[in-house]
């Protein structure tokens, strides 16, 4: 009898590969032309992180707001890519703007250290203008120059009073690191 390689034997052989699905991201939802940007972004900075033993989530928007003059302002920036694709979804102007106040809210409350992010956690800014995206998406006409002239100056204000505030913050923590060493 001749000896035949494994390769001639059916079984050595493996059997085909499955692919493994894994639940990274949270599932996607049919919605009136917005993105799936809008979704991941809220998601990462409102609800990333289950609280264990609740159902209660969080995000990384408190927790980079630990950051003294960093934290808040710059998830201000990165939630205003959610205005901007509600504006590229036929969000009505009015709707924007309160998405912008819901940054900025969340912004300038957030910058009190402690209490703030506490807020932040609980007030999830970026899940309700991504709630606000899904239900007026596609419910205004298209957009005009005058539209984007609104939206590029409401980011650009939320933008800027996240940075003051965040520069508000660090130079309060480095006056009052001053004053308790004698500097």
């Amino acid at each position: 009898m001749p000896i035949q390689s494994p390769r001639d034997q059916s079984e050595f052989t493996k059997p085909p590969a499955t692919e493994v699905e894994f639940d990274i991201l949270p599932p996607a939802q049919a919605g009136k032309g917005t993105t799936d940007l809008s979704r991941i972004i809220a998601w990462i900075l409102d609800d990333l992180i289950r609280v264990p033993g609740t159902n209660f989530r969080i995000g990384l928007d408190p927790v980079v707001g630990l950051i003294p003059g960093l934290g808040d302002g710059s998830t201000a920036v990165a939630s205003s890519v959610i205005i901007l694709q509600g504006l590229q979804a036929g969000v009505p102007r009015i709707v924007l703007v309160r998405m912008a106040l819901n940054i900025l809210l969340n912004s300038i409350l957030g910058a009190v250290p402690g209490i703030g992010d506490l807020f932040s956690a609980w007030f999830k800014s970026n899940r309700r203008n991504y709630d606000l995206l899904q239900k007026y998406a596609g419910t205004a006409r298209t957009s005009t120059h005058a539209d984007w002239a609104i939206v590029i100056a409401m980011i650009g204000s939320v933008t800027v009073a996240g940075i003051a505030i965040s520069l508000f913050v660090t130079l309060t923590i480095i006056r009052l690191l001053a004053w308790l060493f004698g500097g």
